[in-house]
């Protein structure tokens, strides 16, 4: 693929990279922590052309709906304010980082960056054209932002080698990838973007 080169009206979203969803955590990416690394090259190069960095994060109550506890699927985790809801200490976040939390409602799930949060609005106010997403996990928040940031009118780079999948089923982060480009994003690499 052509190198692509940043643009002023580009910023870079880094999915839910936060302890409970790594290795250690209650909720698990396998080789989550792998992805570390090309996420911090990646935020390297947006700080080097003063450009705007964004971290969704999972940031629930103690009884969210999507707990086993309360009937939902998952084991508990992010929650709000607890080591598990931290962002992994070897991520290198550049200063002015903008922190975008989601799913803070009890009743109420949300896998994109952009459900029942200000990120649209922030995006919008800053002139931003196009996003690159990386992130955990691939078929879950990774998609459904993804999905969300086409809907708005964004132009989307997904990070291929700085996204993870849970994997319940043995394609599932696969089928993701696929569907991400049907709905008209494009793959990218640390490679496309460096010189």
């Amino acid at each position: 693929m052509e190198h692509i080169s940043l643009q002023n009206h580009d910023a870079l979203i880094v999915v839910d990279m936060q302890n409970d969803f790594l290795p250690g955590g209650s909720l698990a990416v396998s080789g989550g922590e792998t992805i570390i690394p090309l996420l911090n090259q990646y935020m390297a190069e947006f700080k080097a052309h003063s450009l705007p960095v964004f971290a969704t994060r999972d940031w629930h109550p103690a009884d969210h709906c999507s707990f086993r506890q309360q009937g939902g699927p998952w084991p508990v985790h992010c929650v709000a304010g607890t080591v598990g809801a931290e962002f992994h200490p070897a991520l290198e976040w550049p200063a002015g980082t903008h922190i975008v939390s989601k799913a803070i409602a009890s009743g109420k799930d949300a896998f994109s960056g952009f459900e029942d949060t200000k990120l649209d609005v922030m995006l919008k106010l800053q002139g931003i054209q196009r996003l690159f997403i990386g992130g955990v996990a691939t078929e879950y928040c990774v998609l459904n932002t993804v999905r969300d940031a086409l809907h708005a009118g964004y132009q989307i780079y997904v990070l291929k080698d700085a996204i993870r999948a849970i994997g319940l089923k043995q394609d599932d982060g696969l089928q993701a990838v696929e569907t991400m480009i049907k709905l008209g994003a494009c793959l990218i690499d640390i490679d496309t973007l460096q010189s």
